[in-house]
């Protein structure tokens, strides 16, 4: 039987794919146990810069198997207490997800988990958790308020209405469209522009982005001025320790 999570590694990029086409790559224990395994090993593994996150088939993910669901543990298939959006965070690295065809519910919490969405001319979007009765669990009421506004995630969420691929760009869900045969290699192509950055301060970028969704805006922006002011000080005494020697 192949293995629900697929992980590849090349150079600095790794590339996760579910893998359970038969079923659309609906989400079962194992495959979490395996994912969240993944995440956790690419997120320490100092040569990997880039992670990419992509289904296998016609969809992305489907959402939660619901033959697993009240069968098996969903909610902590590990026992570890640690969930797929604590795991994100934790993650210190560029993820981007590679859309294409469905991804529903849990599929599409997990492409909002990612750094950002890249989408084949295939994809669709959509949340029918009120329709389904399954509360949302990766932050979905959250994650897409932020990234198309309120009243759009009110309206996807409300409706339960597939957002397809142009609509998603025209609305800033997604980064970019293309032929589904392009997706795969224009995510590496976006993650080797990524590993030409320097690590540290990517980093250090990718953290004071997102404290916007953390904090409050001010507390953001003084991170942000705080954290400059500090590299600027890194530099004058750097150069006055050169002109010293």
């Amino acid at each position: 039987m192949a293995p629900p999570v697929l992980l590849d590694v090349n150079g600095p990029v790794a590339t996760i794919t579910l893998n359970r086409p038969e079923r659309r790559n609906a989400i079962n224990q194992q495959m979490l146990v395996d994912l969240y395994g993944m995440l956790e090993t690419v997120a320490a593994a100092e040569a990997i810069r880039v992670i990419i996150v992509t289904g296998n088939g016609p969809s992305f993910c489907a959402g939660l198997d619901l033959d697993a669901v009240g069968r098996e543990n969903l909610f902590d298939p590990r026992g570890d207490g640690r969930d797929l959006p604590e795991l994100m965070r934790a993650c210190k690295k560029p993820v981007i997800a590679a859309v294409s065809g469905h991804a529903v519910n849990r599929g599409f919490e997990l492409a909002l988990n990612c750094d950002f969405i890249i989408a084949a001319e295939n994809a669709q979007f959509s949340d029918n958790y009120v329709r389904v009765g399954i509360h949302p669990g990766w932050g979905i009421t959250q994650l897409l308020q932020q990234t198309v506004g309120q009243r759009r995630a009110k309206q996807i969420s409300f409706s339960c209405q597939p957002v397809f691929a142009h609509t998603a760009l025209a609305w800033g869900l997604v980064n970019e469209v293309l032929p589904r045969e392009l997706l795969l290699d224009r995510a590496k192509a976006i993650a080797a522009q990524i590993v030409q950055a320097d690590p540290e301060l990517l980093v250090t970028i990718k953290t004071l982005i997102e404290n916007c969704n953390r904090d409050p805006l001010e507390k953001a922006l003084d991170t942000e001025r705080r954290g400059f002011k500090q590299f600027l000080k890194e530099q004058i005494d750097r150069f006055t320790l050169t002109r010293k020697e």
